[in-house]
């Protein structure tokens, strides 16, 4: 990363500690940066804090329901960037255990094993046993269509799904929809919808009510962020055309294993950490792929998402939060 970029941000960390953050300017330079955050949403514009106890702790006590999203657990990988993902596994449901409230639900957001076998998907399900969330909500990641073309992932998650896996439904007046863009995918492997999907998504928002707060997730990011390492949808427009009217979008992705947000008017994009080893940011490295850091720095690479929604309020908070308790690790790039 360039000096001058390093030195920018830097200064906006310094800013954000002051509490006199230029949040246009904190988007464009810390869209790569990974720092922990809270977000709130109100009426599509967003407010941007450090992640920290007291705020998030205020949040909560407002909240209406919250959910943890977690992202690319990967069971069965065991190459030096993390020989041990199970064990990641765990002090990621460890750290959800210990939030202050339990989450309503879980999010996962695909890649849930290396290679679809069935000892792997057992081996999750076995962990998410003791997570103090009991209900679990699914998508798959190319990882889980290996072998089968997903029927495992379709037979032991995809019950009452539509497709290849993809579905919605209401918490307290928030929709939520769960997306597929790990089937056939481009050149590159970018992810893509399908046209039976898209026509499913228009169908099944068609009569909700523009007010109503909407949340999309799915494993690729549904928004273009490095397509040289298939990091983006190929037809996320259409996908995001049919959101536009609504006053809320949040869009929660995984697959590139490194905190991103960014936010369009009233679209906010975030994608997650990985439970099980990180990835280079884009152009870093010659290629995307499990990036091995020193074993005491693991921790602070993976990591949890808790998001706490105010639906009165129509106002989310999001918090990223390390495995090792800490904000999340940096790496520059801008994404903008």
């Amino acid at each position: 990363m360039a000096d001058k970029e390093q030195d920018l941000i830097d200064q906006n960390l310094q800013d954000l500690k002051n509490d006199g953050i230029d949040r246009r300017g904190f988007l464009r330079c810390m869209a790569w940066a990974g720092t922990g955050l809270v977000w709130t949403l109100s009426g599509g514009v967003p407010v941007s804090r450090a992640f920290a106890k007291g705020p998030h702790k205020g949040h909560e006590k407002s909240a209406d329901f919250s959910f943890v999203q977690i992202s690319d657990s990967h069971i069965g990988f065991s190459k030096p960037a993390n020989p041990d993902v199970t064990a990641t596994l765990q002090v990621a449901i460890d750290r959800i255990n210990a939030l202050p409230h339990t989450p309503d639900f879980i999010i996962h957001t695909g890649d849930l094993s290396q290679l679809s076998k069935p000892s792997e998907f057992d081996t999750l399900d076995q962990a998410l046993k003791g997570a103090s969330a009991k209900q679990i909500y699914y998508v798959p990641g190319e990882h889980d269509m290996l072998t089968d073309n997903g029927e495992q992932y379709l037979q032991r998650y995809g019950k009452g799904t539509k497709g290849a896996g993809w579905y919605s439904f209401d918490q307290k007046g928030v929709h939520f929809v769960g997306l597929v863009n790990v089937v056939n995918l481009k050149a590159g492997g970018l992810g893509s919808l399908g046209h039976e999907q898209l026509e499913w998504l228009e169908d099944d928002l068609k009569d909700r009510s523009a007010s109503t707060p909407i949340v999309l997730f799915a494993h690729i990011p549904l928004w273009t962020i490095y397509p040289d390492w298939g990091w983006g949808t190929d037809d996320s427009e259409q996908a995001l055309s049919c959101v536009k009217r609504f006053g809320s979008v949040t869009v929660l992705n995984g697959h590139i294993h490194q905190v991103m947000q960014k936010v369009e008017g009233k679209l906010s994009f975030h994608t997650a950490m990985s439970t099980a080893f990180p990835q280079p940011a884009p152009g870093t490295a010659p290629s995307a792929g499990p990036m091995k850091v020193p074993a005491d720095q693991l921790q602070k690479v993976l990591g949890i998402t808790d998001v706490n929604y105010l639906v009165r309020g129509k106002s989310l908070a999001v918090v990223d939060s390390a495995l090792d308790g800490s904000s999340p690790s940096t790496s520059g790039k801008n994404a903008g």
